[in-house]
């Protein structure tokens, strides 16, 4: 196939890339605009590779993404680009209206045109796929509320199996600009499907994590603030649940889908990792106590800061859909891959050394 990846230089974009070339035969065609989320970096090792092909360009380009669409001539689209972080769409909620809805709309109507002109072969194989979020959903409720706080603290949900989990079917109800933007363009998607019968997939993910994560995410802002000897900042309590999914078993996830999956149907995949996001940070003050040791722990960097506007409290997928049609399981544990995540980010340090 020749694959056409929409923010292929942002971190899950990447990944994605990088797994198509180093497992496949596909071509791939990376689309990105080059924000402050980009990372060429992430790629350099499938520049040179024949079957790698990059497109400067922003996705709320109609001409441009009608030309890219014309010349690659493209088998699949694999939608990621997106503005993705919560913080930033709390201050800034414009680009996200407009990268999320406006570009998604965009893209939509340039493969649209394009897909209502292929001959009716490669028509019946053209698929969109829409990488999305968990987030649209709003939140859950918290083990707090259950007295099974000590489940969850410990990792295990067998005391907790009683609480619900996000499904395919779940009810959106977005908190932030973020999740609000990501909903709407889901919407969209799903509307093009029904109305135009554009040939869709959906999938919607639970926290990422992993090599290359741009570093105003949770995870890297931990790892450097700690290295650099800075306070972590930590919102409310730090008591917030997430299920944190390993960005290799994410691509795997998204490439099964986009090959076996089922036109028009919606996918969830998540990690089976909830985590507080207190328990997060001390998993990852504990490891570098290990390998990089200094006098105090870095636990006593720790600093809880106010709460942030509207802030979810849980959430938790359910991803035995794709697991039981599909066959994917995540192949990392939390711990695994956290592991990994922090010796990765060590050999970084030590290459700018």
């Amino acid at each position: 196939m020749k694959i056409l990846v929409t923010g292929g230089s942002g971190f899950i974009g990447s990944a994605l890339i990088r797994h198509i070339i180093r497992q496949t035969q596909d071509e791939v065609v990376n689309v990105d605009a080059l924000t402050y989320a980009a990372n060429t970096a992430a790629l350099e090792e499938c520049a040179d590779s024949p079957r790698y092909q990059f497109e400067h360009a922003n996705i709320c380009d109609g001409a441009a993404m009608a030309r890219i669409f014309s010349v690659h001539q493209p088998d699949v689209v694999m939608h990621l680009a997106a503005e993705s972080h919560v913080d930033r769409s709390i201050t800034e909620p414009a680009s996200f209206i407009q990268t999320n809805i406006i570009g998604t709309y965009t893209l939509l109507e340039a493969a649209r045109t394009y897909w209502d002109g292929l001959p009716a072969e490669r028509q019946a194989r053209f698929r969109l796929q829409h990488v999305s979020t968990d987030e649209v959903y709003g939140d859950l409720p918290h083990p707090d509320e259950f007295s099974v706080s000590s489940s969850l603290a410990k990792g295990s949900r067998s005391e907790a199996e009683t609480l619900p989990l996000f499904t395919e079917t779940t009810a959106y109800a977005p908190s932030s600009p973020y999740s609000a933007a990501k909903a709407s363009s889901d919407h969209l998607v799903r509307a093009w499907h029904r109305t135009y019968g554009l040939p869709i997939l959906v999938t919607n993910c639970s926290n990422n994590y992993g090599p290359w994560q741009h570093a105003e995410k949770l995870i890297p802002q931990t790892i450097n603030n700690a290295l650099a000897g800075k306070p972590i900042p930590l919102y409310g309590k730090g008591d917030q649940i997430r299920d944190w999914l390993y960005v290799d078993d994410h691509v795997r996830a998204l490439y099964l889908v986009l090959t076996e999956g089922k036109v028009g149907e919606t996918y969830n995949i998540g990690g089976h990792n909830e985590k507080r996001n207190l328990e997060v940070m001390q998993t990852i003050c504990d490891l570098l106590d290990k390998l990089v040791p200094q006098t105090a722990s870095y636990r006593d960097q720790i600093t809880f800061v106010a709460d942030r506007p509207g802030h979810d409290r849980r959430y938790a997928i359910d991803a035995s859909k794709i697991a039981s049609e599909l066959e994917w399981q995540p192949q990392e544990t939390f711990e695994s891959g956290i592991c990994k995540t922090i010796i990765w980010s060590l050999s970084q340090i030590k290459e700018i050394d």
